[in-house]
């Protein structure tokens, strides 16, 4: 019997970057291993985003979002969509995650599908995730977008990644990120209510928690941040996601048992020390930080419908997807 063709929907969420965005979809068409379909979710940019996109010629389908749901609520509805289409369309197999400051060389995707296969066909279970390796304009490695290997991978683990030339990660970054469709229906979409910061961490690790994921150094993306920075780069009054949004993933997720939440709730512990340290600002790093400890620990996320909601098409994607994983969904659905 004939294989069925791996259908792969790449899915790039945009914000006010419109030239960045304009480079990014020149970057997905030139994939020497087209993708099958291309996927612009615009978070209400008031620039010309949206318009950009539509007149772009490898014709993205472009969904336009009332309102900025930010980069958690964009993957969510992006990746909803995919997996799951209202519209009649085919189903993703594999989803290909980007932001619109992420430029793919060519041969991105191939290198990235080349590890799974191979990683599989050593043995392996199959991969959830594969990341590529993300530089900066000039070439140095991206601090922002380090994976986190696998702490106890097991020997065959890392033989079959070896094979495949990767290695195992516990984690992975939406700065070009390959996901299994088959995982986002076991276990669920990013948490749309992160809005930004740590959505990638808390769902790749989700999803990577009883799964392989890979990190593929042949496959290599350009971030195109304005700076060449870490984590912990002084961010302002973001600092309240950044602390409600771990707080969140400590205490109300999944995504790790005892020993990971030990390990790294340690090394936020002192990233946050060293932040504040640094920073020039401390009163607003301390005020924001103490406005999202007292959110992260007196309420949980929103069930991503509900915070997708009035949205259109996208609010029922997004339900079919969390409520067939199992996951809450508004109105106390699942």
């Amino acid at each position: 019997m004939e294989a069925v063709p791996t259908r792969v929907v790449a899915v790039v969420v945009a914000y006010n970057r419109r030239d960045l965005l304009a480079a990014a979809l020149d970057a997905v068409a030139a994939q020497t291993r087209p993708v099958d379909h291309l996927v612009v979710v615009d978070n209400a940019s008031t620039d010309d985003s949206a318009t950009v996109a539509r007149a772009h010629p490898s014709a993205p389908e472009v969904l336009a979002l009332a309102r900025n749901t930010g980069g958690a609520g964009g993957f969510a509805a992006g990746m909803a969509h995919a997996v799951a289409p209202s519209d009649g369309s085919a189903p993703a197999d594999l989803v290909w995650l980007m932001d619109d400051d992420t430029i793919p060389t060519p041969s991105a995707l191939a290198e990235l599908l080349a590890a799974r296969d191979a990683f599989e066909a050593a043995g392996g279970e199959p991969v959830a995730i594969a990341g590529s390796k993300a530089v900066w304009t000039d070439g140095r490695e991206h601090p922002m977008n380090t994976p986190r290997r696998r702490p106890r991978a097991s020997a065959d683990e890392v033989r079959r990644a070896q094979v495949a030339g990767a290695v195992p990660v516990r984690s992975s970054s939406f700065v070009s990120m390959l996901v299994d469709a088959r995982a986002v229906r076991e276990d669920g979409l990013p948490s749309a209510d992160y809005f930004i910061w740590n959505d990638d961490f808390e769902f790749s690790t989700r999803l990577l928690r009883r799964r392989p994921g890979l990190y593929v150094p042949a496959s290599v993306v350009e971030h195109r941040t304005a700076k060449f920075a870490g984590s912990d780069l002084d961010p302002g009054p973001r600092f309240y996601n950044e602390v409600r949004n771990k707080i969140w993933m400590f205490s109300r997720s999944r995504a790790l048992g005892p020993v990971d939440t030990a390990t790294y709730g340690a090394s936020t512990l002192v990233r946050w020390t060293r932040t504040v340290v640094r920073s020039q600002d401390r009163g607003t790093l301390v005020t924001s930080g103490w406005r999202g400890l007292r959110d992260g620990v007196t309420r949980g996320p929103q069930p991503a419908d509900a915070v997708l909601a009035g949205l259109g098409p996208v609010e029922d994607e997004v339900r079919a997807v969390e409520a067939g994983a199992g996951r809450p969904v508004a109105g106390g659905r699942a």
